[in-house]
């Protein structure tokens, strides 16, 4: 059986992870975080207080337990060396560990196996920074999803709060064009949109605006009547 997969690019902040989860249950594909899957690394060289240099943090991998499962709430948990840290790798210091780790060759390499495994094995929506330039070039569909930084940078501030984090606007948004020029600048995958990706441009929309234009676009690409999920 040909399984389908469903590609969302974009930079940080513009609601991919939120979006993607949403669809895939939608339409009964797997979601993949694989943004998720890059910050456990993240996680993990912050925790050693490994040198953000190529080399000392490919000395790490190799030790490296990094499982992913899906709970009852069917939601995607992370876990390193058998802790549950779904909600560790989303601390604002770990984000920018994750930024530059994920830069490296070696981390690239080392996860994309990974990756692409999943997306044989079943239907799936994956969502990150190069999933349909690098990790699934032949997506069934593929999408770049942005926003512009003001307004990713206000939702990650939300984000955090709800979180019971303490959010600066002024500092995340610097941390967010901060983030943008080194995930496009980067030599390893960097991110950019796929030359046959549709762009979706969420500034001006609210979540369900967004969650609606997208899945009228995947049903209307992927020829799945409304109503049907493919399971």
């Amino acid at each position: 059986m040909q399984h389908r997969s469903i590609a969302i690019d974009g930079p940080s902040g513009a609601g991919k992870s939120t979006l993607a989860r949403r669809l895939a249950q939608a339409l009964g594909y797997l979601y993949v975080d694989t943004g998720a899957i890059y910050r456990t690394v993240g996680l993990a060289a912050y925790r050693e207080q490994i040198p953000l240099e190529e080399e000392a943090v490919a000395r790490l991998l190799p030790s490296l337990d990094i499982k992913m499962c899906y709970g009852e709430d069917g939601l995607q948990h992370m876990f390193l060396h058998g802790e549950d840290v779904t909600e560790a790798i989303r601390q604002h210091e770990v984000s920018d560990y994750t930024s530059t780790v994920s830069a490296f060759p070696a981390v690239r390499s080392f996860l994309l196996d990974m990756q692409r495994r999943l997306a044989r094995e079943q239907d799936v929506i994956m969502d990150g920074r190069d999933i349909g330039t690098v990790v699934l070039p032949q997506a069934d569909l593929k999408i770049f999803l942005t926003a512009s930084p003001q307004a990713r940078a206000r939702r990650r501030c939300l984000e955090l709060r709800q979180r019971g984090q303490q959010a600066d606007e002024g500092q995340v948004l610097r941390d967010v064009l901060e983030r943008d020029r080194r995930d496009m600048e980067r030599e390893s995958a960097p991110l950019r949109q796929s030359d046959d990706a549709v762009v979706v441009d969420t500034t001006q929309k609210d979540l369900e605006e967004s969650f609606a234009v997208m899945l009228a676009l995947i049903r209307r690409t992927l020829n799945i009547e409304e109503g049907h999920s493919h399971v």
